[in-house]
């Protein structure tokens, strides 16, 4: 028992510290965030509330001016005021931000908030062992080869949820009758938008696909699709 003490403190230390974020991340977007009000969004958003079988899919911005969207661990859905600002310069269609809305249901509907508090109270039971088994055999890089691993370790189950959630998205979209076509477009931009490709991070470090991969991985299911139609 005793040795496993350090690995049940480290699994207790991280479920602490992952709510202690989530409460925080509540209180920062309650207090910088306001409901959407654009009139084609909302349109689009709604089209997507019918396909889901909804009244409504309540949409925040969040006031910062990085690009990006999220999802709140409480469920709500944020676009950020940098990214909002794309769309109203032109450089960002509608249709295209109701993709990263659409992206944004998925990890809420896949439940991958709750999934990232276990994978990361697992994560940290990983590096622990590893550290504590690496420092051994390895003394002064046993740890910080213990946290490029659990690193490794993080970054795939990122790349995974962002796969599931775009799949998600693409079936919300072409049901929603908005299809795939503006999710693969924005990919295309994102790079340009955020200023980060992960130029020069191998593929398997980076907490989000490469953009070549997820546009694949949507035209595999689309042809999937294509197959699963009767035939007329």
């Amino acid at each position: 028992m005793l040795k496993l003490t350090p690995i049940l403190l480290a699994i207790g230390y991280a479920l602490v510290m992952y709510q202690f974020s989530a409460w925080r991340t509540k209180r920062e977007l309650d207090a910088r965030s306001a409901e959407l009000a654009d009139p084609q969004i909302h349109a689009l958003g709604q089209r997507m509330a019918d396909a889901l079988g909804v009244a409504r899919i309540r949409v925040h911005i969040y006031e910062v001016e990085p690009v990006n969207g999220l999802a709140a661990p409480d469920g709500r859905i944020f676009l950020t005021r940098g990214f909002f600002n794309k769309y109203r310069a032109g450089e960002v269609t509608g249709e295209e931000l109701a993709s990263v809305i659409a992206h944004e249901l998925g990890h809420v509907a896949l439940g991958h908030a709750r999934r990232r508090m276990i994978d990361f109270s697992g994560q940290n039971a990983i590096r622990v062992a590893l550290a504590t088994v690496l420092g051994r055999l390895v003394p002064g890089v046993g740890i910080w080869i213990a946290n490029m691993l659990a690193g490794m370790l993080a970054a795939r189950l990122s790349r995974q949820d962002e796969y599931e959630a775009d799949a998600y998205a693409a079936a919300l979209l072409t049901k929603a009758g908005i299809g795939t076509g503006p999710q693969k477009s924005l990919f295309l931009k994102l790079e340009g938008l955020t200023g980060m490709g992960g130029r020069g991070m191998p593929a398997w470090l980076m907490s989000h696909p490469k953009t070549a991969d997820r546009v694949r991985a949507i035209e595999a299911l689309e042809a999937r699709w294509a197959k699963e139609l009767p035939q007329e």
